[in-house]
């Protein structure tokens, strides 16, 4: 199936490529800046320098397109997209979009006789090797179906995805990892610093990290990211322990107050980013920063 990606950054690159260079796609890439289009198109995408070269290259075939974009640009580009592409085409949300804005957004899309797809993706800048992690929400169940080979493709060989059910519920979903994504590497980051500051002078805390990554009961991928940049870096040198937030805690917090639901080590590990932002920095928080840049590519620092 033919399917457009805007959006080539640290994630939307990975997609084009795994879906161009798969057997049962053909990928379209189309970006803001050109050179990452040509990038894309050296993996075999077809390029699409401006709007009107993503309709052309679907031809007569239905539009499926999977936007990669920062939230707060979501809702523009999709009107834009919505003034140009035949009704029945599908739009995919790929970001991380806080789902009560993705329950409007798709009334809107259905409005205009096109459908929207939420799917909430992780997997950072492993998912091109390991296979990318997908929730996915929409209002119409045949959407999903109609873009499943796609989440197939993304999921190989060892990712996964599901759809929970309409608008919004897949960006909920995710929202709701990435919130407890902060409470774990607050935790991770304030045992190391623990083991940095202790009683113990010189403890090697990438030998720690690589004896808890051998089924002890915190073994995990984001302990092994730990490892592996304390094994690197020990002192953290170079980093200065800003650590940003992208929203999806924030609106987590926001859902669970409404409903009444204490979350009180996610609200911590929310509020040490805030204050490592005002400047309050210390070993724990530049192992946050070190984590978000193994997993995501995210710049060390601010």
């Amino acid at each position: 199936m033919k399917i457009a990606v805007q959006g080539l950054g640290r994630m939307g690159m990975q997609i084009v490529r795994k879906l161009a260079e798969s057997d049962d796609h053909i990928a379209i890439a189309h970006n803001r800046s050109k050179d990452k289009i040509d990038t894309a198109v050296g993996f075999g995408a077809i390029s699409a320098y401006e709007k009107s070269d993503v309709l052309a290259a679907f031809g007569e075939d239905r539009v499926v397109l999977w936007l990669m974009l920062p939230a707060d640009i979501v809702d523009d580009e999709v009107d834009e997209w919505l003034s140009m592409v035949p009704k029945d085409s599908i739009l995919i949300d790929g970001g991380n979009s806080d789902y009560r804005l993705t329950k409007k957004l798709a009334a809107k899309v259905e409005a205009a006789g096109c459908l929207l797809v939420d799917v909430g993706t992780s997997g950072g800048v492993w998912g091109y090797d390991n296979g990318f992690s997908m929730m996915s929400g929409a209002n119409d169940p045949a959407a999903f179906d109609a873009v499943e080979p796609t989440l197939k493709t993304l999921a190989a060989p060892e990712g996964a995805y599901h759809y929970f059910g309409p608008a919004g519920s897949g960006h909920f979903v995710k929202m709701t990892h990435n919130a407890i994504e902060y409470g774990i590497m607050e935790s991770l980051a304030e045992g190391y610093r623990v083991l940095k500051e202790g009683p113990y002078t010189g403890l090697d805390l990438g030998a720690a990290g690589e004896v808890w990554q051998h089924h002890s009961v915190v073994t995990s991928w984001l302990n092994e990211l730990s490892r592996d940049a304390l094994k690197e870096n020990p002192e953290l040198e170079g980093i200065d322990g800003f650590v940003a937030e992208s929203g999806e805690a924030r609106w987590t917090l926001e859902t669970a107050n409404e409903l009444g639901i204490p979350m009180q080590s996610i609200q911590a590990a929310f509020d040490v980013r805030l204050a490592s932002q005002k400047g309050e920095t210390n070993f724990a928080t530049k192992l946050l920063a070190a984590m978000r840049n193994k997993f995501g590519g995210h710049e060390l620092n601010k």
